[in-house]
């Protein structure tokens, strides 16, 4: 099987207008790979200005949209990547991605980025089976 491009709405609308050239999802035989994306307003596909808690929410939010529009769940998923601005967000961020993954989490790393494009704090990727 190759590789098999899924449009997940309004987020694949969201990063062509923003010029990114990724795929919100992509999926080759039984495994999904999804981007990391800002926190992004559902509404209006502006970057949310935010407290952390409130970022982390709406990016896992979207990451379970892109796994369920992939045909998997986040009870599925193999490897999360967590990017942030600062250490010193991790126990925020951590109380928020607990509430997602409150059983048997998927292998995770938190890596710390010095800046973003705009004005928002995390990223959140994910590999998950199908």
């Amino acid at each position: 099987m190759k590789k098999e491009v899924i449009r997940v709405e309004p987020l694949s609308t969201y990063l062509e207008y923003l010029k990114v050239p990724a795929s919100v999802v992509t999926r080759h035989d039984d495994t999904v790979y999804v981007s990391g994306l800002p926190p992004l307003d559902p509404a209006t596909g502006r970057v949310v200005d935010a407290p952390i808690e409130r970022q982390t929410e709406i990016v896992l939010e979207q990451l379970k949209l892109c796994l369920e529009t992939a045909g998997s769940s986040l009870d599925k998923v193999l490897k999360c990547n967590v990017y942030c601005t600062s250490p010193e967000k991790f126990a925020a961020v951590n109380a928020i991605y607990a509430r997602y993954f409150p059983k048997d989490p998927p292998a995770r790393i938190f890596v710390c980025v010095p800046a973003w494009f705009g004005p928002f704090d995390i990223e959140i990727d994910c590999i998950a089976a199908c």
